[in-house]
């Protein structure tokens, strides 16, 4: 199946070409998650010989954010500079997991964006406080705090 990458975005005239060369054009714009999201498709599909590996419905829809540029833009860096999808791995990505791990890889146990929000805050305070521990043990932690 064919994925929105594989389609050439052509900005300027606000259109997708896809791999069969029909244009995919623009045909509203709604609001999607808080994000202005583009609507667009064509219905070249019909009779398009790539179908089967394009789409199952009668036409061809994508969906495109405003800013999605940002997202592609990030993709080619990521693309050209392996080294740093490893180093985020390694320092971005662990402790994630690991509080994921003391959380028992559930859901947060309380409801409402505000009651989570503490929550990880706490989490993460715990996390940090045991990375001190193990790196500087308590006694060099008592240390750096006054009094």
């Amino acid at each position: 199946m064919f994925v929105k990458a594989d389609f050439l975005d052509l900005p300027e005239r606000d259109v997708y070409l896809c791999p069969a060369g029909n244009q995919v054009t623009y045909r509203y714009t709604r609001e999607g998650d808080g994000r202005q999201v583009g609507r667009t498709w064509t219905n070249a599909c019909r009779h398009c010989a790539l179908r089967y590996c394009c789409t199952g419905g009668k036409e061809r829809r994508m969906t495109r954010w405003d800013h999605e540029h940002l997202d592609d833009e990030m993709r080619g860096q990521l693309g050209r500079d392996p080294d740093r999808v490893a180093e985020r791995r390694s320092t971005v990505e662990h402790p994630f997991g690991t509080i994921k791990a003391w959380m028992g890889t559930t859901n947060v146990l309380t409801r409402r964006l505000r009651n989570v929000r503490t929550e990880m805050a706490l989490n993460v305070l715990a996390y940090n406080i045991k990375r001190m521990i193990s790196l500087i043990e308590i006694r060099g932690l008592m240390a750096a705090f006054p009094g």
